[in-house]
C-alpha cells in the first residue's frame, strides 16, 4: 500500500508540473501582441528657445578725475558723439597756481644745473694742466652736477604731473557712441567717485554694436560652438528676425544657474535695437551621430531612471538611456542600442524586465 501511494503521488506531481510548464510556454502566444518597431539610424533636430538680453558692446561712466566745477557741457542725453570729442569743460583755479609754481621751480633747477655743469667743465679743462686742480675738487664738481641734474629731472616730473592734471579738466569721449545719461548741470561740483560726485557726469554707450547674452543650460551646451549663427526676436519687432554670431563662451558653468554664459555680437548699424531689450533666442539643436530618434511613448520614466524596452527572443529587456533633443512626438536617446533592434512602442511599468512578450512590428 505504501508503494502504491508513493507511485500515485509522483504521477500527480508530474502531471501538475507538466500543466504549469505548458501554461508558462503558452503565455506569449496567448497574450495580445504589443506594437513594436525596428530601430533605424535617424538624427533628431529641433530648436531651443531661451531668453537673452541685449547689452551695449561698450559702455562707460565718465567721472571727473580732479575735484572741480562744471564750466561748460557740450553734450546731452541722446547726443551722438565720436571718439575724442569734447563733452565737458571743468574749472579748478588752484591748478593754475600749482602749474605756475611748478614752472618756476623747473626754471630754477635748470639754472642751477647749467651753473654746476659749467663749473665742472671749466675745472675739467683746467685739470689738463698738471697740478692746477686737485682730483678731489674735480670729483666734488662732478657730484654737484649730477645732484643738480637729478633735481632738474624731479622738477620736470612735477611740472608734467600738474600739466596732466590740468588736461583732466576736459572730459572727452573714449569711443564713438550715444550719451544715454547726464547727471550734472553747469556749475555743479564734481570729482572722483565718492568725492563730491556719486553719479557719473555722463554715461556713454556704443549702439552700433551690441552683445546678445544668453545662459545656455548644461544639457544643451554641446550644441553651441564658436562662430555658430543663431536668430532671435524682440517684442518691438515681433515679425522681424535678427541674426547673431557666437563669439565668446564662458567655458564654465554658473554655480547657481548651472548654465554657461554665451555672448554673441550683433551688428546694429541702423540702431533699431537698443541695449536692455529682452530677446527670444532660437538655438538650432542638430542631432548627434550616436543618438537615435524614437517615439516619445517608447521612453519609460521610472524612479530608478529612464529606459526603453528592447525585445530579444520574445523577452523584454530594459535598456537604460539618456535623452537629448525633443519634438512634439519624438525624443533623441543614447544608450546600448543598435540599428535593427526591436523596441516596444507603447511602454509601461507592467512590462517587467526579462518577462516573456510577443510583439507586432510596425513603423515608428
Amino acid at each position: 500500500m505504501l508503494i502504491a501511494a508513493t507511485v500515485l503521488w509522483q504521477a500527480c506531481n508530474s502531471s501538475h508540473v507538466e500543466r504549469e510548464t505548458n501554461k508558462e510556454t503558452s503565455t506569449p502566444a496567448d497574450a495580445p501582441a504589443l506594437p513594436a518597431f525596428e530601430l533605424k539610424s535617424e538624427r533628431l533636430s529641433s530648436t531651443l528657445k531661451i531668453p537673452g538680453e541685449l547689452i551695449a558692446y561698450q559702455q562707460v561712466d565718465l567721472y571727473a578725475k580732479v575735484s572741480s566745477f562744471i564750466k561748460t557741457l557740450h553734450a546731452d542725453v541722446g547726443s551722438e558723439v565720436t571718439a575724442g570729442q569734447l563733452l565737458a569743460t571743468l574749472e579748478a583755479p588752484e591748478l593754475n597756481s600749482q602749474l605756475l609754481g611748478a614752472a618756476s621751480r623747473l626754471k630754477s633747477q635748470e639754472a642751477k644745473y647749467l651753473a654746476s655743469k659749467s663749473t665742472y667743465e671749466r675745472l675739467l679743462q683746467t685739470s689738463q694742466t698738471p697740478g692746477t686742480v686737485s682730483q678731489n675738487d674735480l670729483d666734488l664738481a662732478l657730484a654737484q652736477q649730477n645732484a643738480d641734474l637729478a633735481e632738474l629731472e624731479g622738477a620736470k616730473a612735477a611740472h608734467t604731473e600738474v600739466s596732466d592734471m590740468r588736461n583732466y579738466l576736459e572730459i572727452r569721449a573714449p569711443f564713438s557712441g550715444v550719451i544715454t545719461a547726464r547727471n550734472v548741470s553747469t556749475g555743479a561740483y564734481v570729482g572722483p567717485s565718492g568725492r563730491g560726485s556719486e553719479a557719473p557726469i555722463f554715461t556713454l554707450q556704443d549702439h552700433q554694436h551690441l552683445r546678445l547674452v544668453v545662459s545656455v543650460p548644461e544639457t544643451y551646451i554641446r550644441y553651441m560652438q564658436k562662430n555658430d549663427r543663431v536668430s532671435f526676436f524682440v517684442k518691438s519687432f515681433p515679425n522681424q528676425s535678427f541674426a547673431a554670431q557666437v563669439n565668446r563662451l564662458a567655458g564654465a558653468l554658473d554655480p547657481q544657474l548651472r548654465a554657461q554664459r554665451i555672448e554673441m555680437d550683433v551688428t546694429n548699424t541702423d540702431k533699431q535695437l537698443l541695449p536692455g531689450m529682452v530677446a527670444e533666442v532660437q538655438i538650432p539643436l542638430d542631432g548627434l551621430a550616436n543618438g537615435f530618434a524614437v517615439p516619445t511613448s517608447a521612453v519609460l520614466n521610472t524612479m530608478q531612471g529612464v529606459y526603453i524596452i528592447k525585445v530579444e527572443n520574445n523577452q523584454a529587456i530594459w535598456v537604460p538611456i539618456t535623452t537629448g533633443n525633443r519634438t512634439m512626438d519624438k525624443v533623441e536617446v543614447f544608450g546600448n542600442l543598435q540599428v535593427g533592434d526591436h523596441l516596444i512602442q507603447q511602454v509601461n511599468e507592467e512590462i517587467r524586465d526579462s518577462s516573456m512578450v510577443t510583439v507586432a512590428l510596425a513603423s515608428p
